[in-house]
């Protein structure tokens, strides 16, 4: 991450200055505008793969859910501000956003079927200040695709390994799920969803590495 500035803001003067059609990535965190680094291209792979895969099973059972090409996450926190790798709406929930129609901006976990994190060299990002940021805020489903095993062996296991985090809120908590090798990923807003972790993970994969 590139840090943009070193006086802190809200929520909303983040809002109000990010750039129009930018090309880069910005988010809050702790009330510093970072600029998101493009990713690798097995991050970009495994971010696509994911992306596709669950778009396939939206359009396959006719939900009515979407991926948008933006949009920016306003947690609880007024310091913090993201965009996930990939998040699905609700297109009925959308209707009592506030602040979509306008600019993008989604407030209630209501509105998010699914966000999914997939884990770069900021591996702390994703499993603590997102992690505890969309419990507050009530979002249903969180991945986290550590397809690298980058992140603290109580994440990933010792000897690391890859591993796919799906935390499920119950009762206000986020309970954990850890999917590795060939085991199905089981989800909450797409229970049908036949993929394991393996193919997610070797999205990231070179070709000469396939087999």
């Amino acid at each position: 991450m590139i840090q943009t500035q070193t006086k802190t803001v809200t929520f909303d003067e983040f809002a109000a200055w990010y750039p129009e059609n930018s090309v880069r990535r910005y988010e809050l965190h702790k009330g510093v505008i970072v600029e998101m680094p493009l990713g690798t291209g097995p991050h970009s792979c495994v971010t696509g793969f994911t992306r596709d895969e669950i778009s396939a099973e939206i359009r396959r059972l006719k939900l009515p859910y979407f991926i948008p090409g933006d949009c920016l996450l306003k947690p609880i926190r007024d310091e913090a501000g993201y965009q996930p790798d990939v998040i699905v709406l609700d297109q009925v929930a959308l209707a009592n956003e506030p602040r979509w129609d306008r600019e993008s901006i989604i407030t209630m976990g209501s509105s998010v079927r699914l966000a999914v994190e997939v884990v770069s060299t900021n591996w702390q990002d994703d499993y603590h200040f997102k992690f505890a940021d969309y419990e507050k805020l009530g979002i249903p489903e969180y991945w986290v695709v550590d397809y690298a095993a980058l992140g603290g062996r109580r994440f990933v296991g010792n000897p690391k390994q890859p591993t796919l985090s799906v935390y499920q809120l119950v009762d206000g908590e986020y309970q954990i799920s850890q999917f590795r090798g060939d085991d199905r990923v089981e989800s909450l807003a797409f229970p049908e969803l036949r993929l394991t972790a393996e193919r997610i993970f070797r999205a990231g994969l070179p070709p000469a590495e396939l087999s």
